[in-house]
């Protein structure tokens, strides 16, 4: 029995979670690696070839580094699990005019909750991955996530969604490290192609990068369903005819196709009238939004007015705004407008590193 615990890793077979297990290890804890099979892309209609989380190669490579330092390793077929909740959210967003997150929704709902049973199943009292962010514990005794030192590699934006039973349970190794340093560690292992293997940036279940194309896949006739909507202007006049509002987000300007000699953005969808509302880049501006589907993390509860920076996408750099509670929501406003809130993406809110919570954006507006 190791004297720091047991601890299930979810190995993707990439270089982040590989010295993650191998990291624990040496550290001189108990591991058991778990590569998770959350998609299978023949269903997904693409013709790409198989990349990042979900192939074979990648199954190998985790099962290799185990079997060479001595410590098992599992697969895990979460298919079922995923596909119910993940794609159907994913699509349903799409279908209401909102832009999800999809890798969110897979953190929050189904592959923590996952890790964990099957860590208690196999007696862990600990599960790790190889996020870039740190785990604490507050006085107040609860548990939150901040930041990890990589600023460019920081993950804690998608990991907003944890709860407080996952996060007493959860070991972040790499949020102390930048990714220059771990390259390192992957030769010092003795796995140069480790430290050379690409990163994949797609939603695992679209593997072309053509969230469009999978829509019309997955919902029968979609693309005939919504063609020929109008694409109008904040006074209601009809300007041209779009594709289908589901296949727009808030703040594009390319692939319009539609000109009027000056760049014009999407500034608002209504799924009700197949209507896509186009502007200027100022009207992308809004100074309060209500975030819904809250989920706290350094704190219970926020006090009226409270400050923190509020980022809206993954690579947003935060904007401060004060944070007023309104019945199950938040109603965030920004000292200076934010630019392109989108229904159905995450706004995260920070104190300094340390996120105190976060939830899913409802609608934004001019205060």
């Amino acid at each position: 029995m190791s004297s720091k615990g047991k601890v299930l890793v979810a190995m993707s077979g990439g270089i982040d979670s590989t010295i993650t297990a191998l990291m624990l290890h040496d550290e001189g804890y108990e591991v058991i690696g778990i590569t998770m099979k959350t998609w299978d892309y023949a269903s997904s209609g693409s013709s790409k070839k198989e990349t990042g989380c979900c192939n074979l190669d990648s199954f190998n490579d985790a099962r290799m580094a185990a079997v060479q330092h001595g410590f098992p390793h599992f697969v895990l077929d979460i298919r079922e699990e995923f596909g119910d909740f993940v794609i159907e959210n994913f699509v349903e967003e799409y279908l209401a005019g909102r832009t999800p997150n999809p890798c969110i929704m897979c953190n929050t709902h189904i592959k923590w909750r996952a890790l964990l049973k099957r860590a208690d199943a196999l007696g862990c009292e600990f599960i790790a991955t190889g996020h870039y962010a740190n785990v604490h514990q507050h006085d107040n005794g609860r548990y939150f996530i901040s930041r990890g030192i990589d600023e460019l590699k920081d993950q804690s934006y998608v990991l907003w969604g944890l709860k407080q039973d996952l996060l007493a349970r959860t070991i972040f190794p790499l949020g102390k490290y930048r990714k220059p340093q771990i390259r390192q560690m992957a030769n010092d292992y003795g796995y140069p192609e480790l430290a050379k293997k690409s990163e994949s940036y797609e939603i695992c279940f679209v593997p072309d990068n053509d969230y469009r194309g999978f829509l019309k896949r997955k919902v029968d006739g979609l693309a005939v369903k919504v063609a020929g909507g109008n694409f109008v202007n904040k006074q209601g006049e009809v300007l041209g005819q779009h594709k289908g509002y589901p296949f727009y987000t808030i703040g594009q300007r390319k692939g319009l196709d539609i000109t009027f000699g000056k760049p014009v953005y999407v500034t608002a969808i209504e799924p009700v009238t197949n209507t896509v509302v186009l502007g200027d880049e100022e009207d992308l501006q809004q100074n309060e939004m209500t975030v819904g589907g809250i989920n706290m993390m350094k704190y219970d509860m926020v006090s009226s007015g409270m400050e923190a920076v509020t980022k809206i996408r993954y690579k947003d750099k935060g904007n401060i705004s004060n944070l007023f509670p309104d019945g199950n929501n938040i109603r965030v406003r920004f000292y200076e407008n934010a630019k392109s809130i989108a229904p159905g993406q995450s706004a995260v809110f920070y104190e300094g590193d340390d996120i105190i919570g976060g939830g899913i954006i409802q609608k934004g507006q001019l205060a």
